[in-house]
């Protein structure tokens, strides 16, 4: 990435920090970082779940005979069913709603309350979809599991930024992404058994949903609001307490100092701001089954270094106390825009592009690559109330954040 630790400015005191591990602050991280599992299950089990014949025979049938038909001509398109790809990307489509609202919540009650949140919509829409007897079932079922993600994945990566400290918060936060991943592993691995459960496994994929959603609901009960949220709702003490005890030292006040007058800094900025061989009905060889399998293994393993974590890292570390919260809420909104367009439309592309669609998604690599290496400022062991500093000296950004900062001081005087 572009750019640097910079020097100067009110970045003078992040080398008076102190911090020691803590018990106390790897529960914090466990409990955040449960945020992503809830994410990575729902990935990787109802995949799973609408290819199970015993699911398609009751919800899908019309899929279902497709699928066995062997049809030349339906290789590509045999899942192509709009009602079956809105059982997925009904998800997203309620998480990049309910992300407003996580924003708000996140904002005048704590990161703590929406992981809560989070939690307890995430349980009940796992108990519905594994008690479900019809699609209006699943999809209000799906519904309930969108406002899981989006509490969720609003409030997770924020908790994790702001509990760390400065030197490790890149490694803790991508423990979001990493337990991401592993839901993924997992729901597949319980798909692989349950798809031999007849005629209800697809029942205990869904509804095993149940446990990360309660674990993150527990720990969310019992683990502390961050400092930086408690400061910001004006609760000054506790979080001075809980700061120097996520920290494991006393020594705090270069950290506290910080974050009290970034918070300052924010009740004027806030007045302003609101002024090949496959599809000829033939199965893949061996050989070309088993490169595929390399293949999609490499990227998810390149996926999990990369943009996997750093998606959600990056964003949740950019942005000033005052708009951090709906900042994040936009992150997850265009994330689940995205992803539920892609979740809605992906059959029908593959159906009509064949392996075209993987070319697209190739040069889209390119391009998002190019912007990170030019654009992106390097954050690493930055405090997170100073990353602000590395735009103002980015090649690029300083023009359009220097105009801002001019803007801001002009109304604050009139």
């Amino acid at each position: 990435m572009a750019g640097g630790v910079v020097d100067g400015g009110p970045a003078k005191r992040a080398h008076l920090y102190e911090h020691k591990f803590t018990h106390y602050f790897a529960f914090t991280c466990f409990v955040g970082a449960l945020g992503g599992s809830l994410f990575g299950y729902d990935l990787g089990v109802s995949g799973g779940v609408t290819s199970m014949d015993d699911f398609l025979v009751k919800f899908f049938p019309d899929v279902y005979k497709r699928k066995h038909e062997h049809l030349k001509e339906t290789d590509y398109c045999k899942y192509d069913n709009q009602l079956l790809t809105l059982f997925t990307s009904s998800l997203y489509f309620s998480a990049l709603v309910m992300t407003f609202f996580a924003s708000y919540l996140t904002r005048k009650k704590g990161r703590k309350a929406s992981i809560i949140a989070g939690g307890l919509s995430f349980l009940a829409g796992a108990i519905l979809n594994a008690a479900a007897e019809n699609i209006t079932m699943l999809i209000i079922g799906r519904i309930l599991l969108g406002g899981g993600i989006g509490f969720g994945n609003q409030a997770v990566p924020l908790y994790l930024s702001e509990m760390a400290p400065a030197k490790t918060r890149g490694a803790v936060n991508q423990l979001f992404q990493f337990t991401t991943c592993f839901g993924i592993l997992v729901a597949n691995l319980i798909n692989y058994f349950t798809d031999k459960m007849h005629p209800n496994g697809w029942r205990v994929s869904l509804g095993l949903a149940a446990i990360p959603a309660t674990l993150m609901l527990l720990g969310g009960i019992f683990c502390a609001e961050t400092p930086n949220s408690l400061v910001e709702q004006g609760r000054f003490d506790e979080a001075r307490k809980v700061l120097e005890r996520v920290r494991g030292t006393k020594n705090v006040d270069a950290e506290y100092q910080d974050l009290v007058e970034a918070s300052e800094e924010a009740q004027i900025a806030t007045a302003v701001a609101l002024a090949v061989d496959f599809g000829d009905g033939k199965e893949l060889s061996k050989g070309v089954s088993y490169f595929l399998v390399i293949v999609l293994f490499l990227f998810v393993l390149a996926y999990g270094r990369s943009w996997g974590p750093l998606g959600w890292l990056v964003p949740s570390e950019l942005f000033p106390l005052e708009i951090r919260s709906a900042a994040q809420s936009i992150v997850v909104c265009v994330n689940m825009i995205f992803t539920a367009l892609v979740a809605q439309l992906f059959l029908v592309s593959l159906c009509h592009l064949k392996y075209g669609i993987f070319l697209l998604f190739a040069a889209l690599i390119v391009i998002m690559s190019l912007f990170i290496f030019f654009l992106l400022p390097e954050t690493k062991q930055v405090p997170i109330e100073e990353i602000y500093l590395l735009f103002e000296n980015h090649w690029f950004w300083k023009s359009i954040v220097g105009q801002r900062d001019q803007h801001q001081v002009k109304a604050a005087q009139v």
